[in-house]
């Protein structure tokens, strides 16, 4: 699959795989400076990238696994879910979960994207739902 990017600032730098199997494409903070994150608040980080993702599918934007484990950042919102006709800059709200300032300095990686299939979807409202052995049950219900 190809997909399009344009680069709103020259220093961006495209997404790109750790290794050949990878599911997902690191992002980089493409930022004038250093941006520091204090404890428990968030900060919006550039990409510098616009991305045209596929009609069907979907970026998903997760954690960094070694930045969130190692330095308690992640994206504010878990997952952030851009959508196949957004055309602006992928921005990442990163959060510090941790308790002492993160910084983040320009070409950091700062997220990673995963291309995912997108099934559309028409709702339509009724009166009863089919039954199933699980009925309404919800937290917790499974006893696991």
């Amino acid at each position: 699959m190809k997909i399009s990017v344009k680069k709103l600032h020259s220093d961006a730098v495209l997404p790109s795989a750790g290794s050949a199997l990878a599911a997902g494409y690191d992002l980089y903070a493409c930022i004038a400076g250093p941006v520091t994150i204090a404890p428990h608040t968030t900060e919006k980080i550039g990409t510098g990238l616009a991305i045209a993702v596929p009609e069907g599918w979907f970026g998903a934007v997760f954690a960094r696994s070694g930045l969130a484990a190692k330095q308690a950042l992640r994206p504010a919102n878990c997952v952030g879910v851009c959508d196949s006709d957004y055309r602006g800059e992928y921005i990442v709200a990163l959060h510090n979960d941790g308790e002492i300032p993160q910084t983040v300095h320009p070409g950091d990686r700062i997220a990673q994207l995963v291309i995912l299939p997108c099934a559309s979807a028409e709702f339509e409202q009724v009166d009863t739902l089919p039954e199933t052995e699980r009925g309404a049950g919800g937290f917790g219900s499974t006893g696991k």
